[in-house]
């Protein structure tokens, strides 16, 4: 069959319009206004330092990127809106490793993280620092052991919710020191913040970047923090492990991903863009002082991280026996 100039030309031209549409899209991207869906409640780290990256994100790009609070569920309600959004760079998930968590403590969620997402970049993370009411006895970590020792199943821990790192941290806890403690679940973490700072439940492990204000106020004891090194926000306060369970570790940290399907192209700019405010000196100095680290890293690299995190924390839940509750 003998194809004519004219059709070859228009072929030639309909493949070009077709492999130049995504780099295009990305160009133009954004358009018009992203949401930032946190799928926790208003106050704790990842609704915090979304808002810090919306900002950026909005001057750089001169688009609105809004902050959507979206609680419920230990992050499943909010997280699964975004499954369900167009997979055009416009609806994004702000997330942490109570995600990764999650993929295994609670198997019937409507959705799989590396399924329905695509990893988009690091946001930062912190150390966690284990607090108890000033009502209760105990001066120190080890003292604290004891005596919830001697009281098995009668001390209580406030967390935002199963899944998060908050109740990962305190169900490590519990396997390695050998304590019996209850778990109280709360909608938020400000809420189990509250709940031990005015003595309704005796303790909770917070992000530092949170606490640590309390902490200096004397609302609350802080025994140990989660990191392998002392916290430099906290440099008074010892490791969970150089105060008496040895091979503590515990973190929380924090990212953006997308729903599966979002364009290649669209992913790179966010990301790309993400990292210029995690390179800002201004950035960096005010996190540096809440006890915050960037994690920068490319999208590739974001997916080993957090495809390593869910091993990690299957691992962590088998062996805690953790539940969803």
């Amino acid at each position: 069959m003998i194809v004519s100039p004219r059709r070859t030309v228009f072929a030639l031209a309909l493949a070009a319009l077709v492999l130049s549409a995504p780099s295009s899209s990305a160009q133009d991207y954004p358009s018009h206004p992203v949401r930032i869906i946190v799928p926790f409640g208003a106050g704790g780290p990842a609704d915090v330092y979304s808002r810090v990256l919306a900002q950026h994100l909005s001057d750089a790009l001169g688009q609105s990127f809004v902050v959507e609070d979206r609680p419920g569920a230990g992050s499943v309600i909010g997280t699964d809106a975004v499954a369900k959004s167009a997979p055009d760079g416009y609806t994004l998930l702000a997330m942490s490793n109570t995600h990764t968590t999650n993929e295994t403590l609670i198997p019937n969620r409507p959705f799989q993280l590396m399924r329905d997402f695509v990893p988009v970049a690091g946001i930062n993370y912190s150390d966690l620092v284990m607090v108890i009411h000033p009502s209760l006895p105990a001066q120190d970590l080890r003292e604290f052991i004891a005596y919830a020792k001697s009281r098995p199943g009668e001390l209580n821990y406030a967390s935002s919710g199963a899944g998060t790192p908050y109740h990962m941290a305190a169900e490590l806890f519990k396997a390695m020191s050998g304590t019996d403690l209850v778990h109280v679940p709360h909608k938020a973490s400000g809420e189990a913040r509250n709940s031990v700072i005015g003595g309704h439940v005796q303790m909770m492990f917070d992000a530092i970047t949170t606490m640590a204000p309390n902490v200096r106020a004397g609302q609350v004891r802080a025994l140990g923090t989660s990191a392998a090194r002392r916290s430099t926000v906290l440099p008074d306060i010892p490791t969970i492990a150089e105060a008496g369970v040895p091979g503590y570790e515990s973190t929380i940290w924090l990212g953006i991903m997308a729903p599966a399907g979002t364009p290649t192209a669209i992913v790179d700019k966010l990301n790309s863009e993400i990292g210029k405010v995690l390179d800002r000196g201004d950035v960096q100095e005010a996190w540096d002082k809440q006890g915050a680290v960037p994690l920068k890293m490319t999208p590739a690299e974001f997916d080993r991280y957090l495809r390593s995190d869910i091993e990690k924390w299957a691992h962590a839940i088998k062996v805690s026996g953790a539940q969803a509750q």
